[in-house]
């Protein structure tokens, strides 16, 4: 099977006038050896996931029971809910959820990944409870929006005298929280969410095979794709390990100032992966302190972009803006489907050069000719390739980019694993909203927040 390509001649020198040299690349190769043996010895969970049954052997279990309803709604946030939004655009039609069930022939999946009041009450509105299972996932069973979300479920579901534990599933910590608990009292049926996995990292143990399972996704394929990558990635060689290779240049381009790494997508179905890449790469990668505790304030900042649309709003700055952007374009050969633009006005030459082609030409030109001014402006940019779009392509780039991660932060000498910058967060929320055991520290909150010096208009 045709796997995914890496294009990475635009970040090099003479393409790019100041760009990288082979020679640095040398240089490295011996770091880049290391780093790759310190991870296969380390063996973070994502590494060694694609080759354990248990999770997806546990997720086909319950494949009856899921696809039997109407409606499945996911409830959670970050690496519960992206990974989630990423398989299902990129592998279900865009207009999944309003297809007659004589094509869908699936559940309709909802993923709730905010609290917001609007939001979640149009989704409300779009179910029958009575047909509905709502997939609870958080490991600790701790998570304010999650939480919140499933109260307001279960309410609703009591409210209609159904039984919790037909229509409840939870995703969680395989021995402890309070999900784990309300699920053993009450007979809830449960998936695990591994302990040595973080969320960001997760989407492809049970946390996003179940509502890929739902929908009909061949999640054995995703995971042979992120085994035939897995295969690459642990190879010591950079010059033929494609994860290692991304990871060293956007490490040298951003000891060289390019703080800033956009993923620039040009097909509607591919864009959410940037979602799922900015959490991965932000959450991974932007730390205060260093492996020795200095304070570093390190981090590259993850963008995402929509070609063509994005060609009318963000390449201007990427083109004449600072030196401080490597660009990374995923591009699609095939299609699934396809437009013959018709030949109209054939006196008009504004619009006569446009007839006859496909509208999938015209987007990967459009690519061609962003690439073009990225390049004769001097700004490194370089390109994923998918031949087409299924789930064994999308395991793969999902299995290189958390290894790239991976292997990124061992280059910044940073914990890519952990996210303590988003726990003072949780903390004031946890304290405002009243929950017990955090009544000093909501007096400390209130006070600061009383003598803080107010700007308002």
């Amino acid at each position: 099977m045709n796997g995914i390509k890496f294009d990475f001649s635009n970040v090099f020198y003479p393409n790019i006038e100041k760009g990288l040299t082979e020679e640095e690349i040398y240089n490295n190769e011996e770091k880049i050896k290391d780093v790759v043996n310190k991870l296969i010895d380390e063996n973070p969970g994502f590494l060694s996931l694609p080759f354990t049954r248990v999770y997806i052997d546990r997720v086909l279990d319950l494949k009856n029971w899921v696809q039997s309803f109407e409606s499945v709604v996911v409830l959670g946030i970050g690496g519960s809910a992206l990974g989630n939004q990423a398989l299902q655009t990129a592998l279900n039609p865009l207009h999944y959820n309003v297809l007659p069930i004589e094509i869908r022939k699936n559940p309709k999946i909802f993923i709730l990944d905010n609290v917001d009041p609007d939001f979640i009450a149009s989704v409300l509105d779009q179910i029958d409870p009575k047909t509905t299972l709502f997939n609870v996932i958080s490991k600790s069973g701790t998570t304010a929006e999650a939480m919140a979300n499933y109260l307001i479920a279960r309410g609703i579901i009591e409210g209609y005298g159904l039984k919790p534990k037909n229509h409840f599933l939870f995703t969680t910590d395989p021995q402890k929280g309070i999900l784990r608990k309300i699920a053993e009292e009450e007979g809830i049926r449960t998936l695990d969410v591994p302990p040595h996995i973080g969320g960001r990292f997760s989407v492809l143990t049970p946390v996003g095979l179940l509502s890929a399972l739902a929908s009909g996704i061949d999640i054995i394929d995703l995971y042979n794709g992120a085994k035939e990558m897995q295969k690459k990635v642990i190879n010591p060689n950079v010059w033929e390990n494609p994860a290692a290779f991304n990871a060293l240049i956007h490490y040298l381009y951003y000891q060289k100032g390019f703080n800033i790494s956009v993923m620039m997508s040009y097909s509607n179905k591919l864009f959410l992966l940037a979602d799922w890449y900015r959490q991965l790469w932000a959450e991974s990668l932007g730390k205060k302190f260093n492996l020795k505790g200095e304070t570093v304030n390190i981090g590259q900042t993850p963008i995402k972009a929509l070609g063509a649309t994005d060609q009318h709003s963000q390449v201007q700055l990427y083109n004449e803006g600072p030196y401080d952007k490597v660009v990374t374009f995923l591009q699609l050969e095939k299609f699934e489907r396809n437009i013959k633009i018709p030949k109209l006005y054939e006196n008009l030459p504004e619009l006569s050069y446009l007839g006859g082609h496909e509208l999938s030409t015209l987007l990967n030109t459009e690519l061609e000719g962003t690439e073009y001014a990225l390049i004769e402006n001097n700004r490194p940019n370089l390109k994923v390739i998918f031949p087409e779009i299924n789930p064994f392509n999308i395991g793969q780039f999902i299995f290189a980019y958390e290894f790239q991660t991976a292997v990124m932060g061992n280059l910044l000498e940073i914990n890519p694993y952990d996210q303590p910058g988003v726990e003072l967060g949780k903390k004031v929320t946890y304290a405002l909203m009243g929950r017990k055991g955090f009544e000093e520290f909501r007096t400390e909150v209130e006070n600061k927040r009383t003598n803080k010096k107010q700007v308002m208009m």
